[in-house]
């Protein structure tokens, strides 16, 4: 997106996640609306697993193929990473109370649990946000700060001195652009949740396998293709701001914005994701983490990604999901 030749990386892939993440949002209360919690957890995870492996490991590997070898802000990597995994900690608590039938009162603390840790989790997100954003206006007024910059002095003097082109329409053009498109998607979610249930009868494969594997790639192809061609352009912390930070969104913001909503709706919306998914995700956020603690990528990482994406979407295809 050309919003981020005119804004701070880290602002840039903070707008990119929020837009990129709407259609989500919009799909999961109208799926809340009416009651179809599970398609709302698996549309969620599958997103989650999506950005984490799939559309991180192209950009790592098609940056890779650019450059030997290429360096990103480790520092945000590791905030990232650190409320990727306080997430999963939110998620892992109630599939655990539920696993191993240890609730004080069945059915109750586990929800009960879930709403806590829900609030906990969107207070934790904006928490990090105005972090983020009092230390850009810090950097602002201080071109040698370190903290949270995208992209260090020397790496931008050597962009400026290869000349880089101009955006091709202004930063509030791109704003609306993107909103008018998040909105023009919004509007098939009625008939995306609808069509869930019969292409899985149609096609014989696993709910489960559609909503968490099929669906995001497709509606990743945007992320795909912004994270591929900054990370070809060596603006890896772009890249990450639209893959770890769509994430990041997605499981401290959009998953315990649902389960208020279904609150407010009466809906009995749980951060129990069942017991496999959630140890999925853990295992997924796991290997980021790790991949990422080097602030370092090249392609064999990307390869790494990619081949764990595969194996993901092969448990999901033999997976039989027990809510449905």
């Amino acid at each position: 997106m050309n919003l981020n030749f005119e804004t701070i990386f880290a602002v840039g892939g903070l707008l990119n996640a929020t837009f990129g993440n709407a259609t989500e949002l919009i799909i999961s209360i109208y799926a809340l609306r009416t009651g179809r919690i599970r398609v709302v957890q698996l549309s969620l995870l599958g997103s989650l697993l999506s950005n984490l492996l799939f559309v991180l490991g192209i950009a790592f590997f098609s940056g890779g193929i650019v450059r030997k070898e290429q360096v990103f802000n480790k520092a945000t990597a590791v905030v990232d990473s650190g409320l990727l995994l306080m997430a999963v900690m939110g998620l892992l608590f109630p599939a655990s109370l539920h696993s191993t039938g240890t609730e004080v009162h069945l059915g109750v603390s586990e929800l009960a649990l879930s709403r806590v840790s829900s609030c906990v989790l969107l207070l934790a997100y904006v928490a990090s946000i105005i972090f983020q954003l009092k230390n850009i206006k810090h950097l602002e007024g201080n071109q040698h700060g370190e903290i949270l910059y995208s992209g260090d002095q020397d790496q931008d003097q050597d962009q400026d001195e290869e000349g880089e082109a101009p955006p091709e329409i202004s930063k509030w053009e791109s704003v609306i652009w993107l909103g008018i498109t998040a909105a023009a998607i919004s509007i098939l979610s009625e008939y995306l949740v609808d069509a869930i249930e019969g292409t899985s009868l149609a096609w014989g494969v696993p709910v489960a396998f559609i909503s968490v594997i099929l669906l995001p790639i497709g509606g990743n192809t945007a992320a795909v293709t912004t994270s591929v061609m900054f990370a070809m352009k060596d603006k890896l912390d772009v890249s990450l701001g639209v893959a770890i930070g769509s994430s990041t969104q997605i499981s401290m913001f959009i998953i315990p914005f649902c389960v208020v909503v279904g609150w407010i709706f009466g809906r009995p919306v749980d951060l129990n994701f069942q017991l496999f998914e959630t140890a999925t995700l853990f295992m997924t956020v796991l290997f980021v983490a790790f991949m990422m603690q080097e602030g370092t990528s090249n392609y064999f990482k990307g390869l790494m990604l990619l081949f764990c994406y595969v194996l993901v979407a092969a448990s999901y295809f033999v997976h039989e999901d027990p809510s449905s």
